[in-house]
This record gives structure tokens, sequence and C-alpha cells, in this order.
């Protein structure tokens, strides 16, 4: 790995995990068995996994945008796309259909998503013309897939579970808001939805602070998220309290996972298509996939169950 540390953001240190930058990297997601980190370059249409230990790097080709991803139990990923879910073989490259989006694929799109505690894999949409809430909620079951819920939100994001699996957070980018639900393991289903924060839309304001992305929560139950446009992570208690802000090297990043063999290794994926040529003199490290150790463990995300 590469590295990068700048006095002005605290002697943080920032190790550059690959060094090709994405167009829109997120959901990254560490496999603990492979002891590896995969991504989704969604702009680019890939899904990508790097060994750190090896630096060995594999990039697999998809048919249309990948957004989220999750390993399932027979070693395989499930990857959300613009046109419905596929099940990709890592080992030989094939790649499965599962089923179908269930939207108008030319304004509407999977976006982020994660694996309940249950083994259901819950991917949101963005609504692209972005200007109504009109995204959705899916939930992938068996490779069946099921509404969870419609509109309330235009940009689905920043999905996570607390430790006990009686809540679950989400963030409406578009909104710059994050909600928190009572959830029902048993059932797969959401209540009592609420605002757990809400943050600036002024975005010519000095103040303005980004809009929250994907996230992740650590093994003491706060809830991490990439500000997106803010350069920061912002560390939130269960209840929404700030806790800490980590300035990053890049403007615009997009999702954290907890990796490593103890899971305190911190990934951070960031997005560079269409950001202005002055940010990317400002940023050189935008679109680069990033790490840095943190004080607290994260949790190995739950397998989605076939």
């Amino acid at each position: 790995m590469n590295h990068f540390s700048d006095t002005g953001m605290k002697n943080l240190k920032f190790d550059i995990v690959h060094d090709a930058p994405m167009l829109v990297g997120e959901c990254p997601l560490w496999h603990d068995v492979e002891s590896a980190l995969y991504w989704v370059d969604i702009n680019g249409r890939t899904v990508n996994r790097v060994h750190p230990a090896s630096g060995k790097f594999t990039s697999w080709k998809m048919g249309a945008e990948p957004s989220a991803i999750a390993a399932d139990d027979d070693n395989n990923l499930v990857v959300a796309t613009r046109t419905g879910f596929v099940r990709l073989n890592t080992t030989s490259g094939a790649i499965a259909d599962i089923c179908p989006a269930p939207y108008d694929t030319a304004i509407t799109r999977f976006n982020d998503g994660r694996v309940d505690p249950q083994g259901r894999f819950w991917v949101g949409t963005m609504y692209e013309p972005r200007d109504k809430p009109a995204a959705e909620m899916y939930v992938l079951e068996r490779d069946r897939l099921r509404l969870a819920w419609s509109g309330g939100m235009t940009n689905s994001n920043g999905l996570a579970w607390s430790l006990d699996g009686r809540a679950m957070f989400h963030a409406d980018t578009t909104s710059h808001r994050i909600d928190r639900y009572d959830f029902d393991g048993a059932a797969g289903s959401v209540a009592n939805g609420r605002t757990l924060l809400s943050f600036s839309t002024d975005k010519t304001s000095p103040e303005y602070g980004g809009r929250p992305d994907g996230a992740a929560v650590d093994a003491q139950g706060n809830y991490w998220v990439a500000m997106f446009e803010g350069g920061r992570l912002l560390k939130l208690s269960p209840t929404g309290e700030l806790l800490r802000e980590i300035p990053l090297p890049v403007r615009c990043p997009t999702a954290v996972a907890f990796g490593g063999s103890d899971l305190r290794t911190l990934y951070i994926t960031s997005a560079s298509h269409g950001r202005s040529s002055e940010e990317l003199a400002q940023y050189p490290l935008t679109g680069k996939v990033l790490c840095t150790r943190v004080d607290v463990a994260g949790r190995v995300q739950p397998e989605y169950k076939r």
C-alpha cells in the first residue's frame, strides 16, 4: 500500500488500498473468509477485489451498473445492478441472473444495500430525476424480491443495523437526513421511522458539511457515515449524538466498511465522476480506495442466505 498523511488532519494516516481512481466507488465489503476487500465502481460497471496482504487485484465487468454487493452462504457474491440482481462466482467469473429489476430502468437504479442479521439483502433505489421522493426499498429473500416500502426518499443510502438487531438505520442522501426504524427481524419489516439526524441543505453556506451516504455500525453500536461533498466521516451514537469527526483527503467519500483481521481497519470508497478540475487538484486521492486504523472494531457482515 501507499501512504498518505497530513498534519492538518490531526495526524491521521490513510493507506491507498487501490491506486486506480474509481468513477463512483461504493459498497466496500470485507470478506472475512477470503481476507479480502470487495467494492463496486458504479459508473465504471465493475465489481472489484483486493487482498490487502498481497495487493492482488481482480475486477469483473458487469453488464449494467452495480451498486451493492453481498457475500452469500456459498461463497459467491450477490450483486444489485440497474437491471436486476445477479450472482457472481468469483472463482470462475460466471454471472447468473437471480431476478430482474421491478422498476423503470431508464429513470431508476438500485443503490446502497446491506444484509440484515437474518440474511436478507435490503437494497434501496435512486430515483434519478430527483424531482420527487419516489425511491423504494426492496428485500431479496431466498432469491425472491419484495417491496418493503415506497416513497419518502429519493436516494436510498446508509443501511445498517443496531447491535441487538432491533433497529435499522437509513439515510436519504438527497434530503440530507438519517432515519432510524424499529426492525422486526422475524418478519423482516420496519415501523416507526423517525429522524435521527438531519443536515443543512444550503450548499452555499461556509458551514455546509456534506450529505449522508454509505455507513457501517461498529462493535459498540455506533454509526459511521460518509459525508458526500463534506470531505469527512462522522461517528454517531445510536441516538444521533456526534462522537467524532474524521477529516478525509477526499471531498466525496461514498461509503465505509470495517475489515482486517481485527476489524479495526476502516475502508473508505470515494467518487471522482463529475468532480471539477479544481477539486481534483485539491484532493489528488479522489476516487481511490483508502483505509485508516481506528480504535474500535467493526463487525463481520452477515451472509446472504440463499
